[in-house]
């Protein structure tokens, strides 16, 4: 199945995203995280493209979508993008996959309509600090202590080596072979301009504001209980096997699978992926 290339106003926003399917097929929305963008979902969509209606938009500053000077380039701004965007496409159901940066604009986007949701795919998108990985002391760092010569040392990070080093992450040597260097090649090709590296860096710099937000998301998967699949790769030194098992404490239903693999499963293990993804799809809009 083909993944189409289009684009839509959102707010105006010259937004770029990708979509795949029938068009009146139930729905499963892909907002992709850092230092990516709808691009990581290119293998996926098809995959799904028969039964399911795929859709996968560029963030503001990412990809193809525009860098508008006056948007708010935070969690909040892309966050209030993601529900502008499902709103101006008229998605009025649909199943969330929540990955890296993405979990959080599409957790928001879940607890803001809550009847919207028919089930929520986890993959590497974390909620619970206290499970946080190593990888994550330097950034804990600077969200305790936000000096200019922090921030400036997260600008170290936006960079090609920067980016390799992020999608290749803790896998092992075996496995990160087959993660293309397309990812970080093109990646840092369509980032790499002043104004977006500036806004990438703020918008790394504003993730110590999303620990405000775990207790109300941990609270909404509690009191709404959606339908979940956790498929997780625990080679991952920001997100272990143990960011993985906690959704448990409020989603004790949901199915984990924890797969050979690390951030980006997606490159590493897409068909057991699908093998997953596929029956939970047929399953909650079944039940739905």
């Amino acid at each position: 199945m083909t993944v189409a290339h289009r684009r839509i106003d959102v707010d105006g926003i010259d937004t770029f995203y990708r979509e795949a399917g029938p068009a009146g097929a139930p729905v499963l929305l892909l907002p992709h995280g850092y230092p990516s963008s709808s691009f990581q979902f290119r293998q996926l969509m098809p995959a799904l493209a028969d039964r399911w209606r795929t859709v996968a938009p560029d963030f503001p500053g990412f990809g193809y979508t525009g860098t508008p000077k006056d948007f708010d380039y935070t969690f909040d701004g892309h966050a209030t993008f993601l529900q502008r965007f499902v709103d101006a496409l008229g998605l009025d159901r649909y199943v969330v996959y929540l990955q890296d940066y993405g979990s959080q604009h599409g957790l928001r986007l879940a607890m803001a309509a809550p009847e919207r949701v028919a089930g929520l795919i986890i993959q590497n998108g974390d909620i619970y600090e206290d499970e946080h990985g190593p990888k994550y002391a330097p950034l804990k760092r600077f969200w305790d202590n936000p000096t200019a010569e922090g921030r400036e040392a997260l600008g170290e990070a936006v960079t090609l080596e920067g980016f390799r080093d992020e999608f290749r992450g803790e896998v092992p040597e075996g496995i990160a072979e087959r993660i293309s260097p397309d990812l970080w090649e093109l990646s840092w090709a369509v980032l790499n301009t002043p104004e977006r590296r500036e806004h990438l860096i703020n918008l790394l710099a504003d993730q110590r504001h999303t620990r405000q937000w775990f207790g109300r998301q941990q609270a909404y998967l509690r009191e709404h209980r959606p339908p979940t699949l956790i498929v997780w790769g625990p080679h991952d030194g920001y997100m272990p096997a143990g960011a993985a098992r906690a959704y448990l404490r409020d989603l004790p239903d949901a199915d984990l699978h924890l797969l050979d693999g690390g951030h980006w499963l997606l490159e590493t293990h897409l068909p057991e992926v699908v093998d997953l993804v596929r029956p939970f799809l047929d399953r909650v809009y079944t039940r739905n």
